[in-house]
């Protein structure tokens, strides 16, 4: 068997963004501007995937009611919020979400396929893709949820986590999985090797996130909006040369919060108040992307 993490450097071999072919918008675009909404289900019987409250003695104890329900505030509250605030932007995100999640909280999904966002797989549970007994059958119940509910298979993948073992990819080739957002390597589509052929890698955030921000950083309710702005500001002067993405994933039950959302809002008005700025879901920007390549 080969070492772990052996298949990593050939899936995306190194290339500077700087040797590429320019990419471009059509239409005077310049940027463009990526929103993704994660949707998960946390089981109350396991141990959270995050805390707000470290356990007592530092033990967990299950049931973990507090974390559990600091999650769930955001799927009773906090999503609502989202959709409001997307909605009167005329923005559309793209929606990462577990395949159980489909039934767990379906009207929340109903409220984003109705709202025309695009599903993506996020596993079908929130669990890392390391913990999953089969891998290739969490793939493929996620996919079956996702289409049952939307009528559509996804076409795009986010492991929880961003957890990937040395077949994730493989296996999301083989089921027909067309983009991933993983690879949190660049600040433009980039192409990712499987043993099927070539899926594309999309610019998913690891910093622009409130994951990162709010729950792990543990940063102000402000900071999204400090940090957001000056990541837009610099891919933006860069997109004059090529185009960029300006991703920003975000929890229900961190940014849907009532100190928090309006920063939020500000960075969306800040970024939608420039010219050029191109929203897109995934799917959107990978079929952009491949226009591009079909140019050459």
């Amino acid at each position: 068997m080969s070492k772990a993490g052996s298949s990593v450097r050939t899936r995306v071999p190194y290339e500077p963004i700087h040797k590429r072919k320019k990419l471009h918008l059509p239409n005077g675009g310049k940027i463009i501007l990526w929103v993704i909404v994660n949707i998960e289900n946390w089981r109350p019987e396991r141990p959270m995937p995050r805390v707000v409250l470290p356990p007592p003695m530092g033990q967990p104890m299950l049931p973990d009611v507090p974390n559990w329900a600091w999650h769930e505030y955001g799927m009773r509250v906090g999503f609502w919020r989202y959709l409001d605030a997307l909605r009167s932007r005329d923005l559309k995100a793209s929606l990462a979400v577990n395949g159980s999640a489909c039934t767990v909280y379906p009207e929340a999904c109903e409220a984003a396929r109705d709202a025309g966002w695009e599903f993506m797989g996020h596993g079908y549970v929130q669990a890392p893709m390391h913990t999953v007994e089969d891998e290739g059958e969490a793939i493929r119940k996620t996919i079956e949820a996702i289409q049952a509910f939307t009528g559509e298979a996804p076409r795009g993948w986010e492991s929880p986590g961003l957890t990937e073992t040395d077949e994730t990819v493989d296996l999301l080739a083989e089921a027909g999985i067309e983009y991933v957002a993983n690879w949190v390597l660049d600040d433009q589509p980039v192409p990712v090797h499987t043993r099927t052929g070539t899926m594309t890698a999309l610019p998913y955030p690891v910093e622009i996130n409130d994951v990162v921000i709010s729950a792990v950083q543990l940063q102000p309710s402000d900071e999204i909006w400090r940090r957001g702005k000056d990541q837009f500001d610099r891919l933006y002067q860069e997109s004059a040369d090529s185009v960029r993405v300006m991703s920003i994933s975000i929890h229900p039950f961190l940014t849907g919060v009532p100190h928090r959302i309006k920063y939020l809002e500000q960075l969306l008005d800040y970024i939608l108040g420039h010219e050029g700025v191109v929203p897109m879901t995934g799917a959107e920007m990978l079929e952009w992307y491949r226009s591009q390549a079909q140019q050459n």
